[in-house]
């Protein structure tokens, strides 16, 4: 009957029995909940770092992409150019084949001219001896 009476004025005893201003149910149901609250912050917390880490790692990861995809790009240029290079370097040669073929040809007739020259005088050398 005073616990009755206590309850009417809003004051319980505890399992200590300590005068509460609270019921014990809802003082009990009030440490859970605050427990739990402790163990969600405590889980977000973590949440967070984690995030942070991978927030992290990807960023480095995207570096890393970056900077080999602006080294494939520098490669590629350098490959086209070489290239180009290389086409130009044999467009060159092939200039450089004509014109040595021309010469060649011209050096052979003028070899042709030189054997027929050489010919003529040789045959003139022994009609002359010949004649003496």
């Amino acid at each position: 009957m005073a616990d009755e009476t206590l309850a009417r004025a809003g004051l319980y005893f505890d399992e200590l029995n300590k005068i509460r201003v609270l019921e014990p149910a809802v003082a009990q149901q009030t440490a859970e909940l605050k427990e739990e609250c402790k163990e969600f912050v405590d889980r977000i917390s973590e949440f967070r770092q984690r995030a942070d880490h991978f927030i992290q790692v990807a960023g480095a990861l995207s570096d890393a992409v970056e900077s080999e995809k602006m080294r494939a790009i520098g490669s590629r240029n350098l490959i086209k150019s070489m290239s180009k290079q290389r086409e130009s370097q044999q467009q060159q040669l092939l200039a450089l084949i004509g014109e040595k073929k021309l010469e060649l040809e011209r050096l052979r007739v003028q070899y042709e001219s030189l054997l027929r020259t050489e010919g003529d005088q040789m045959e003139f050398i022994e009609q002359f001896i010949m004649q003496k």
